[in-house]
């Protein structure tokens, strides 16, 4: 690695930037966490308190300000703003890393991949869920054959959230990135492409249940891979019971995971990314195997989201596009995730 810091800074301090990004920034040696913007008065407080030797601004464009002084700019602001941003950012010299979702539309998601590529910048999106324990045993179980040829994927992200407790949540409509589609959807349908190729939206059902919704918070999506695997999608806050994370079914067995990823709740709590107990998901959690009528448990695999940026300055380090290392998370996946969201739109 170079001696010199990636100096980086953060646009959002939300619960992307305080628990999804600041904290591994702030882990990783290889970055200089310089810049923190967020106008609101208690996560200022919050992030000087956290971060004593950060600049912390008002806006984004404050950070653009500084950009002859910075290397990567994190977006972690309200999907409406990722587009503009991340432009305004690729155009003042800086490499950028979008909170999903990417964009709102699939065709500005291909236009930032196309100015990045001509300025010679670096683009990625922040996929994290890629990430999570659970869903690093599936690809581990999937890479090992030990299920045999998938047939189904079920895949859900559910909650209890009967309030919005954001307000430009409550606010936002589907044309504005708002709505769980977009938000724990993008999550969901990226690890469906990830772990089964492409696909096409089959089957939409998508609803606001809340009074005070203005997009959607319960969906179940059909996708049909050209794999042949049948994915079944479900993204909902309306849900007292969640099923199963994930269910995966094949010639030679089936696995079940119930349960969230232990990272974001350890996050929350006050816990680094350097804790040795962090990513660690008790036994109690761990996934069912089935193989021709026996079951076992399958230990989870340690959630590991420091990868992301660990991947990331190993290509910035490299010369960034001129690398031959591959992106965290190629933004072209997230544009098929995009039109996957915009099919399934098409169909209700």
């Amino acid at each position: 690695m170079t001696s010199t810091p990636i100096r980086t800074a953060v646009a959002g301090f939300g619960l992307s930037g305080s628990v999804f990004h600041a904290p591994f920034i702030e882990a990783n040696p290889a970055y200089e966490l310089a810049v923190i913007a967020t106008s609101d008065a208690a996560r200022q407080a919050k992030a000087k308190d956290r971060y004593p030797q950060v600049k912390i601004v008002d806006t984004p464009n404050d950070i653009l300000a500084l950009a002859d002084q910075l290397d990567l700019l994190v977006i972690g602001t309200p999907p409406a703003t990722h587009y503009p941003l991340a432009k305004a950012a690729l155009e003042a010299g800086l490499d950028v890393v979008v909170d999903k979702p990417f964009v709102v539309h699939s065709f500005q998601g291909e236009e930032l991949i196309n100015l990045a590529a001509q300025l010679g910048r670096v683009l990625t999106v922040y996929q994290n869920r890629r990430w999570d324990a659970d869903a690093l045993t599936v690809q581990k179980l999937l890479d090992a054959g030990t299920l045999g040829t998938v047939t189904r994927f079920e895949a859900a992200m559910e909650r209890w959230a009967p309030a919005i407790a954001k307000e430009w949540k409550a606010s936002a409509t589907a044309e504005d990135g708002g709505g769980v589609l977009f938000d724990l959807g993008t999550h969901v349908l990226d690890l469906a492409l990830r772990f089964f190729g492409p696909a096409e939206v089959t089957h939409a059902e998508i609803r606001a249940r809340r009074p005070q919704e203005s997009a959607d918070d319960d969906v179940f999506l059909v996708l049909e891979h050209g794999s042949g695997v049948v994915s079944h999608v479900t993204i909902n806050l309306t849900s007292q019971l969640p099923g199963p994370r994930f269910r995966v079914l094949g010639t030679r067995g089936g696995f079940v995971k119930f349960g969230a990823d232990p990272q974001e709740p350890y996050l929350s709590g006050g816990g680094l990314p350097t804790d040795p107990e962090y990513g660690v998901e008790p036994p109690q959690n761990h996934g069912t195997l089935a193989v021709d009528g026996e079951r076992t448990a399958v230990p989870t695999e340690r959630g590991a989201y420091p990868e992301f940026y660990r991947l990331l300055a190993g290509k910035l380090d490299d010369g960034g596009t001129a690398s031959a290392r591959p992106l965290p998370v190629d933004p072209a996946d997230s544009v098929a995730v995009l039109k996957l969201i915009e099919q399934a739109r098409g169909l209700v």
